[in-house]
């Protein structure tokens, strides 16, 4: 495939009222950015899949990718990767109300990249990490629990004793 279909004029399709057609498209996929960290998609541009259909006022979209999205361990901050993989919906019937309006679709244009990012945002796993059993950072000095499994500190006094230390006995 050449460069990115970011847009896709929908009346150059010609479909009629209960006619339906699927695309390749090649969709360019912005970094998303995430509790202050940076995930990027592996390669910029990703293949999807498009299915058309249209409806007797408006059309039925329907876009499938996956993909694999990097960045850093939510919990170890050492580089983590995960396979995600797509399958939104719009639906865009004029006069149907503000539910059955797409706001990818202005007129006959798609905004096919917004409409693949927001999809992408919205299918984000809960946490992106490098193991699904990642130990994380010590709290108290920041050393990586994955790479030192017994680490551990001595545990501070509870300060409610804090005043028998003055305590002397002679």
């Amino acid at each position: 495939m050449g460069g990115a279909t970011n847009t896709v004029d929908l009346s150059r399709l010609g479909l009629s009222s209960g006619e339906g057609t699927s695309r390749n498209a090649s969709v360019d996929i912005d970094p998303v950015e995430l509790g202050g960290q940076r995930y990027t998609a592996r390669g910029a541009v990703t293949d999807a899949r498009l299915d058309i259909s249209r409806t007797t006022t408006g059309y039925a979209l329907r876009l499938r990718y996956g993909l694999r999205l990097e960045g850093p361990c939510m919990r170890c901050l050492e580089g983590a990767a995960d396979q995600i993989s797509i399958d939104a919906r719009e639906v865009d019937q004029p006069g149907g109300g503000d539910d059955l309006r797409s706001p990818y679709l202005e007129g006959d244009e798609l905004d096919l990249k917004s409409w693949a990012r927001d999809a992408l945002v919205l299918a984000l796993p809960v946490r992106v990490l490098c193991t699904p059993d990642c130990r994380g950072l010590c709290g108290i000095c920041g050393a990586n629990l994955n790479e030192e499994p017994g680490h551990a500190h001595e545990r501070e006094p509870d300060p409610r004793w804090a005043k028998l230390s003055e305590l002397r006995l002679d």
